[in-house]
């Protein structure tokens, strides 16, 4: 992760200040401009979901509004997530709101005038959402550099809170205005929001970068590594495998509910925003008791509590011909979307070392937005063929059964786990001279146990070897010597030397440890031989045969494993 992302030691010091972390300018001035934003998308949101159904109520078009939001997202997330990995997210943040900006004010003019339909808005929706994507991880990220960090707990909590609070006012003030004023003026209330947010991040100079010792990833190189840490971590695994059961579900609701308004309650706009409103009411709600049931059931058991609420919700909301019963049900999806939704984010940050935060945030936003689209398509066809109630009620008997195929996979594993950089490989010396784009690398760790240890010791080289992969290496593999008894070696390739610098930078404290489980079985140290593919053309010039030579060999003892 860029050092922009942590919390940086230039941010402001912390002080007794009267109005606590309301006493950093910065924060406050940030805070203030991105609630006036979540109430105006709030209501945009609510808008943009009742306009289809004026224009065109069919399920599968309702439900498209959704998908058109979440497939951007779904698909640019993870690029996004390496960008603000690699460059200034202020910076970021800055052209993605001016492009949200200029969408929203072509928009509002649009429904102004009369002119919208059906593509138009799924048009502008699907440009918004691949906005937003852009600037997700960046949002993720930026609250460190905001406040000290003896503040940043409060800071989170209050960005929560506020969210939860516009979700909350939002969705009612944009149903009213509606209901009484027209249709265009939440859009308009939208593009305000929208500029307060850029005028406060050009207002805001984000503390000084430290200057990286290595040079910056490509961004391909980025995504890709990414993934490949995704692909080796078991407890981000595990985070994304119950994101994957339950959200796919959830998403019936957010997709169906103007219809289940409208169509199953036969109510107006105002009793929408209500609802929706009533979502976000449940999300504070659920805020507050978040400590006291975590204390008591532990990540798990949170998990699923949420989903049993989940359940219960999509149930009302398929049997409701009533508000007060919409109500209600409103209420338990909020506070159990919020219960769910933070014990999801929560275990996904705890498994990441803050070198990739970003982009292993980004890829559990990528399975979110994923499940949400998928979701939405799919509920809207159903709905279309079989009805609002039957469907809200296949999606809860799907929810119920992916909570229980899932129960295994635990929540929150590596909560305990050090993931700061450990910085106890040496840095490796060549005989000759190795440029940063030259490799691939294939590295040789030669172990040296006792033959009765070779079942024990094993199992804690692959634990390593899930290690080497997740910082950068490919075709790992682990071979025992048939002709020297207790000879085990271990090899990986690396893609340039470049890619090797960077690995020797991952490396966490927790990794060490499973390093040193390691050595305990040794009778001598390990041996590393570094060898690299050599340059055709770098040994013509020096006079060498054109024809291939051998690699390059270097022996040494190192700590590498």
């Amino acid at each position: 992760m860029s050092s922009e992302s942590s919390v940086n030691p230039d941010a402001p010091a912390g002080q007794d200040w009267r109005w606590g972390v309301f006493g950093n300018l910065a924060f406050t001035v940030v805070l203030i401009a991105s609630s006036a934003s979540n109430v105006g998308f709030a209501m945009f949101d609510t808008s943009t979901n009742w306009l289809m159904t004026s224009l065109n109520p069919d399920p599968r078009m309702v439900s498209a509004v959704q998908v058109a939001t979440t497939l951007p997202m779904f698909l640019l997330t993870l690029p996004a997530g390496a960008l603000t990995d690699i460059i200034d997210a202020r910076r970021l943040l800055i052209g993605a709101q001016l492009a949200v900006t200029a969408i929203s004010v072509v928009f509002a003019a649009v429904v102004t005038l009369h002119l919208a339909t059906p593509m138009v808005l799924l048009a502008t929706t699907f440009c918004l959402g691949a906005t937003g994507a852009l600037a997700a991880p960046a949002w993720l990220v930026i609250t460190p550099m905001l406040v000290p960090k003896q503040d940043l707990d409060s800071a989170i909590a209050i960005n929560n809170t506020s969210y939860n609070v516009s979700r909350a006012i939002g969705p009612a003030i944009g149903g009213l205005a509606i209901a009484a004023v027209s249709i265009a003026l939440p859009f308009w209330c939208f593009c305000v929001g929208n500029l307060a947010v850029v005028v406060a991040l050009l207002w805001w100079r984000a503390p000084r970068r430290a200057r990286e010792s290595l040079p910056a990833e490509r961004l391909f190189s980025a995504v890709r590594t990414g993934l490949r840490y995704a692909m080796n971590n078991r407890d981000l695994d595990s985070t994304l495998i119950r994101a994957v059961a339950f959200f796919p579900f959830a998403s019936a609701y957010w997709a169906l509910l103007p219809l289940v308004a409208r169509n199953q309650m036969h109510n107006g706009p105002e009793v929408y925003g209500i609802l929706l409103g009533m979502i976000g009411v449940g999300s504070i709600l659920g805020s507050f008791a978040l400590n006291a049931l975590k204390a008591r059931l532990g990540p798990n058991g949170l998990a699923a509590v949420a989903a049993i609420g989940t359940i219960l919700a999509l149930a009302l909301y398929g049997a409701a011909r009533h508000p007060a019963i919409a109500v209600v049900a409103s209420l338990v999806a909020g506070a159990s979307w919020i219960t769910m939704m933070t014990t999801l984010f929560v275990s996904a940050q705890v498994a990441l070392p803050e070198w990739v935060r970003g982009r292993g945030l980004a890829i559990f936003l990528t399975v979110f937005f994923g499940a949400m689209t998928l979701g939405s398509a799919v509920w809207g066809k159903v709905a279309s063929l079989e009805g609002l109630s039957t469907t809200l009620y296949i999606a809860a008997a799907g929810a119920a059964v992916g909570m229980i195929l899932t129960l295994r996979w635990r929540l929150q594993g590596a909560a305990a786990l050090d993931l700061t950089p450990s910085m106890h490989w040496r840095t490796p010396v060549f005989v000759q001279r190795v440029e940063d784009d030259e490799g691939p690398i294939l590295l040789t760790v030669e172990y040296r146990i006792d033959p009765e240890d070779a079942g024990a010791f094993l199992a804690v080289v692959h634990e390593i070897g899930l290690e080497r992969k997740r910082d950068g290496a490919y075709a790992w593999g682990v071979f025992e010597d048939t002709q020297v008894s207790g000879r085990i070696v271990e090899t990986f390739l690396i893609q340039s030397l470049l890619e090797l610098k960077h690995l020797r930078t991952r490396v966490t404290i927790a990794d060490r440890m499973i390093e040193d489980q390691a050595r305990a079985f040794l009778k001598e140290p390990p041996k590393v031989t570094f060898l690299i593919a050599p340059r055709r053309h770098r040994h013509a010039r020096r006079k060498r045969s054109a024809r291939l030579v051998p690699p390059r060999e270097v022996v040494r003892p190192a700590e590498v494993g």
